[in-house]
């Protein structure tokens, strides 16, 4: 295993990571200040890559594909706040399972009614297209480099609106005591609509970053929302920091799992013995991890906001 070859997989973790991120901070929010399960998640990541697809197919415009992508994604997450999530939230969570489970069947038979079967393709815009020199002789991938750069600065800006903003007292106030914000006049239900559409422009702003690396299909949200809760159940539910420092480690796990396990096994047995073993492994791996930080960190590693 050469160092080049390690840095460049762990770049690649980094930026799954911080996809997962997007994700996993949306959700974390949304289940920290408001106590919803939210299994639609997935689904308005979906509609961001198709937002996205769909635009920059009719203007050419990368950057506009990516405003529609928070645009339409948050505007989805209102509409279903306001029409269904609203009416859970005094509900046990056997319901909300059970409502927002509805909610991806609909949104995946309506993509699909809209945009057909087939998949959507979202180009790289040519400023973000071919390769960038690092350190050490390490060429990597400008788009994946690009797309780690705007995940941490989502996730600085984050930090500083939840730490730094009146909006943002109010949202840790929400996790901790909604009865008494709502005494002091804060009005409850605007906060919930406004951290939903929040969580789900983060949603769809993932959809539309990945869209340009893998195809853009009906169903891609599912996969990733599975992930995204073992990063909160890892980083610790209704923490933005453990959001962040879990979707990096089961970025990393993964990614680093899948490249290198099959090879160190190879090193004590038959080759198509190693790679058997060494896919399953990289496959649960980041399971494992889960179940490793639950046995000494059963909350997480992190609390709260």
């Amino acid at each position: 295993m050469s160092l080049i070859l390690f840095i460049e997989q762990a770049l690649n973790g980094l930026q799954y990571g911080v996809m997962l991120f997007l994700m996993a901070a949306g959700l974390t929010l949304v289940f920290g200040v408001m106590g919803l399960i939210n299994l639609a998640h997935g689904s308005l990541y979906m509609i961001g890559a198709f937002a996205a697809a769909a635009v920059a197919g009719a203007t050419g415009s990368f950057l506009l594909a990516l405003v529609a992508s928070l645009v339409c994604a948050a505007f989805a997450g209102v509409l279903v706040e306001f029409f269904v999530i609203r009416r859970l939230y005094d509900r046990d969570h056997l319901d909300q399972v059970l409502a927002t489970f509805a909610l991806i069947l609909i949104f995946s038979e309506g993509t699909r009614w809209i945009f057909g079967s087939f998949p959507l393709f979202l180009d790289k815009p040519d400023w973000l297209s071919g390769t960038v020199m690092l350190p050490f002789g390490i060429e990597y991938s400008l788009y994946r480099l690009w797309i780690i750069l705007v995940g941490l600065l989502v996730a600085a800006g984050l930090f500083w609106m939840i730490g730094r903003t009146r909006i943002g007292i109010r949202i840790r106030a929400g996790e901790n005591d909604r009865e008494m914000i709502a005494a002091l006049g804060v009005n409850i239900s605007l906060l919930y609509t406004f951290v939903f559409a929040l969580g789900a422009a983060l949603a769809g702003l993932a959809g539309a970053l990945i869209g340009a690396i893998q195809s853009v299909q009906v169903g891609m949200g599912e996969p990733v929302l599975i992930l995204a809760f073992v990063v909160i159940v890892i980083g610790g539910i209704g923490s933005i920091k453990g959001a962040l420092v879990g979707a990096i480690l089961v970025g990393l796990t993964d990614t680093l799992g899948r490249s290198f396990l099959p090879s160190f096994f190879g090193l004590f047995l038959e080759p198509s013995s190693a790679m058997s073993i060494g896919a399953s492994l990289s496959s649960m791996s980041i399971y494992l991890l889960m179940i490793g930080v639950l046995l000494f960190r059963p909350k997480g590693l992190f609390g709260g906001i």
